[in-house]
């Protein structure tokens, strides 16, 4: 996610990056009563500023090290650490609980993100998103361990007010079509995160979808991210069809991006999109940089060392089928 690209979140995840639009709307007050003044800083991109010409096939410096930093292969060890009581935890404030739980899910305490999950649903309306709640919500939506993420995703949830239900999806798919841009780009976050927790997500995925055929390449982009957080088995088709049409670079490189590391998807949900990812390598109406995505996005989801070459990819995954 790209808070120069629109990301109700405030840091962003590591990108396969070339491009880096930026600009400054409010993001949408309706499903977050808590926002404070401070979330005037998040970023909604409305126009593409290229870091350097495509043609150059070189991409921003963060593609060196996404493959040991958002790696979902494998989970932390986790830490010893003495889980807190209930008692403990209810002399605190919500904001104060979850700003304590979050911090110890991310130093690998398992205890704190089943805690999350439990007591996610009674703070929701009473977080405020200050500038630590935030910081450490985008820590753990960065992090490998995907039991944290799904501790962010039920964090933010609550942060921004929404409420778990099919009347939250109702309102975010009306917002989604006739709200501002903002609102519009909200709500198609929200949705995914509702999604990905199991509301309705078959309907998330069928609104976020429709999405991506927009004429708004912002708002095609923040499809995709819902598509990521969303997470299921339907969501990894669209995508794979947004890698490879669509026009924007930066929508394809948020599209390889979310198939690759970010987002909700499991590592064997990624590796289903592995068949596609190899046809794409050798497939020459692509341009030099969607190529270089393409090799990005299959290191990432192998964990392989091999060079920029569809034949030594598709022998790779010839012999890993074997064995």
């Amino acid at each position: 996610m790209h808070s120069w690209e629109g990301d109700p979140r405030q840091k962003t995840t590591p990108d396969y990056g070339s491009v880096g639009p930026g600009s400054d709307l409010k993001p949408d007050r309706s499903l977050d009563p808590q926002a404070a003044s401070w979330r005037v800083l998040l970023a909604v991109a409305t126009g593409i500023i290229f870091a350097m010409p495509l043609a150059t096939g070189m991409a921003r410096e963060g593609w060196a090290g996404i493959g040991h930093f958002m790696a979902v292969h494998a989970k932390p060890a986790a830490r010893s650490q003495q889980a807190i009581s209930e008692h403990d935890l209810n002399r605190l404030n919500p904001q104060q609980q979850a700003e304590l739980l979050l911090q110890r899910a991310l130093n690998h305490d398992d205890g704190a993100s089943d805690q999350i999950a439990i007591a996610a649903e009674r703070w929701r309306g009473q977080l405020r998103l200050n500038s630590k709640l935030n910081g450490l919500i985008n820590e753990a939506f960065n992090v490998s361990d995907m039991h944290v993420r799904t501790a962010a995703v039920e964090v933010d949830l609550a942060a921004l007010g929404v409420h778990k239900t099919p009347a939250s999806v109702d309102l975010l798919a009306r917002q989604s079509e006739s709200g501002t841009q903002s609102q519009r780009i909200w709500a198609l976050w929200k949705l995914g995160l509702l999604g990905n927790r199991g509301v309705d997500p078959q309907r998330a995925n069928q609104i976020l979808v429709s999405h991506l055929r927009d004429e708004d390449p912002e708002l095609r982009h923040w499809a995709v991210e819902g598509l990521a957080y969303l997470g299921t088995d339907q969501s990894i088709a669209p995508l794979l069809q947004v890698f490879h049409d669509d026009p924007s670079p930066m929508v394809r490189e948020r599209a390889a991006c979310s198939l690759a590391s970010s987002g909700m998807f499991t590592l064997a949900q990624r590796r289903s999109a592995l068949p596609e990812l190899l046809n794409y390598a050798s497939d020459a109406s692509l341009d030099a940089q969607t190529h270089t995505w393409v090799f990005h996005a299959l290191r990432d989801i192998s964990s392989q060392n091999l060079p920029d070459d569809a034949v030594a990819w598709k022998n790779w995954y010839a012999g890993d089928r074997r064995n």
